[in-house]
């Protein structure tokens, strides 16, 4: 009888040299010896997707979108290849696939693509003959790797989907900005998947979807540590919890407003829908009230996109009359999640409040049943994670208790 079946994501950082590189052979091989059935999924080591994305600048500024996801996915395979080699060296059978070879297939979405399908037929096959197969976590979408592992982990039905990183796990703040951030044991798909969409960067927001979807219970791990992690999974007690459980704060953000639009239908599909053509994504949208038949409209865009969403809305600013675009990019969101939110009064009001005292200006509020998320100046950032932090006592454990899992992310 074959042991559990375990998906293990590796992140670059866990892979940034040769050392680390045998350090998680070895992690590998302990647990391979427990005879458990082991797909492991690579990052590409340290900033190599960084300087081969720099090297492709250096060629052109506008490279091929197909030919730019060929280039950034060698990274992957050589991490993959080169923890075989480590497992060989270390005397386990191992052996290292591509994307394709593990039966991967994606849309066609080159930079942005997504997973259409998983076919694991070589890895049962590899599995089947004693082997650990390793499978290059970049799929045609910049960071994948989280997605890839739990696909695997949803097609294969495994036991455990084991994400290891540089921090803990999930943690109520980003514990460099917060000293007293506190490591959460359990966290529900819904909260994750919010504070990852809102800046959380020790999971992906695909990542989270899949393994909701699919019932994938995805535990956070430290590759430098041997400590208990964070658990995401359904959270039978998250009504009763009834209060914020966690931080984000995403500074990837720039912010657009149209001084002076026409107030008349059709005005706003006329902006956003040449911008979802183009693949930018809107977040925060407000509108003002208008006065002698026009208003001001501002919306957030990830900052890279800013100069190619400026681009594209200068011809409309001539077209629709409008009197000029004007844009920040030293801003940020901060934001506070948690199911209890939607079910009792005065978040909003001891946010503000909390931001206020803090003499913190709020430039735009977006809400959803369990998130409320501020616009305010990036240099702001800090004090504001301090203050909200403090606020919502997040310091202290849960009164519900948090169970005996493993949990922790960073912002």
């Amino acid at each position: 009888m074959p042991g559990p079946l375990v998906v293990q994501k590796y992140g670059g950082s866990s892979l940034a040299d040769a050392d680390r590189i045998r350090r998680v052979a070895r992690r590998i091989a302990r647990e391979r010896a427990g005879a458990a059935e082991l797909v492991i999924v690579v990052s590409a080591m340290g900033d190599t997707t960084d300087e081969l994305l720099a090297l492709a600048g250096a060629i052109t500024d506008e490279p091929d979108a197909r030919e730019l996801d060929v280039l950034l996915a060698t990274g992957e395979h050589q991490s993959a290849t080169l923890l075989s080699m480590a497992l060989h060296a270390l005397g386990v059978p191992a052996i290292s696939l591509t994307g394709a070879q593990a039966g991967i297939t994606t849309d066609g979405r080159y930079g942005k693509a997504r997973i259409a399908g998983v076919e694991p037929r070589r890895i049962r096959a590899e599995l089947d003959a004693g082997k650990v197969v390793i499978v290059a976590g970049f799929q045609g979408l910049r960071g994948g790797s989280d997605t890839t592992a739990v696909a695997l982990a949803a097609r294969l039905h495994a036991d455990r989907c084991q994400i290891f990183t540089d921090v803990r796990g999930i943690f109520t703040a980003d514990p460099r900005l917060e000293p007293t951030a506190r490591q959460l044991p359990l966290i529900g798909y819904e909260e994750m998947l919010e504070l990852a969409h809102q800046g959380a960067q020790v999971m992906q927001t695909r990542a989270v979807e899949l393994g909701w979807v699919n019932g994938v219970v995805i535990e956070v791990l430290s590759s430098f540590e041997d400590a208990p992690g964070t658990v995401i999974a359904e959270d039978p007690l998250v009504e009763q919890r009834n209060k914020v459980r966690g931080l984000a704060h995403d500074r990837n953000v720039a912010k657009v407003t149209l001084v002076d639009v026409p107030d008349r239908p059709g005005v706003a599909r006329s902006v956003f829908e040449p911008l979802a053509e183009a693949g930018i994504i809107v977040d925060m949208i407000v509108q003002n009230v208008g006065h002698g038949g026009a208003t001001d409209l501002s919306f957030t865009v990830p900052r890279a996109d800013l100069g190619r969403a400026k681009r594209i809305l200068e011809p409309i600013l001539r077209t629709l009359g409008f009197r000029e675009l004007t844009t920040d990019s030293a801003i940020a969101k901060i934001s506070i999640v948690g199911a209890g939110i939607q079910n009792a009064p005065g978040y909003a009001a001891r946010m503000f409040g909390a931001l206020a005292d803090a003499g913190i200006n709020i430039e735009m509020i977006s809400t959803s049943e369990i998130r409320i998320t501020c616009l305010i100046a990036e240099d702001q950032v800090d004090a504001a994670v301090r203050a909200l932090h403090a606020a919502f006592e997040l310091e202290r454990p849960d009164e519900m208790g948090e169970g005996a899992g493993a949990v922790g992310a960073a912002s």
